[in-house]
């Protein structure tokens, strides 16, 4: 599964910089969107970096910041047991009811990654 960054800049967007930067929507090669994607990446976070490292200084909590504008997509494990609960509730809606603790367990037991 591959998360797109949020700062990744809209195709449209690239197509209007390749236009001002080459006068054309397509430059040579075919890794320039992913390049301007890495572009906007890396500002975003050398920014968040220093709004972090301020808000240190000053005595804030950057830690809070980073967390809440970075967050690390949900575990498999995570998922897996957020699925499990979805497919207890939908089998008690149709009066099917079954003991998913075994299942429950076992995924409870796995590490967090």
């Amino acid at each position: 599964m591959t998360q797109q960054h949020p700062i990744t800049p809209p195709a449209e967007l690239v197509q209007q910089w390749l236009t001002e930067f080459y006068g054309s929507p397509t430059a040579p090669g075919e890794s320039t969107p992913p390049v301007a994607a890495r572009a906007a990446q890396w500002g975003a976070d050398t920014e968040l970096e220093a709004c972090c490292e301020l808000l240190d200084s000053l005595g804030g909590d950057g830690e809070m910041i980073r967390r809440y504008r970075r967050p690390k997509p949900p575990s498999l494990k995570r998922v897996a047991l957020l699925q499990l609960d979805t497919l207890n509730a939908d089998l008690g809606l149709e009066g099917k009811g079954i003991d998913l603790s075994q299942i429950r367990r076992a995924l409870e037991a796995l590490p967090d990654d």
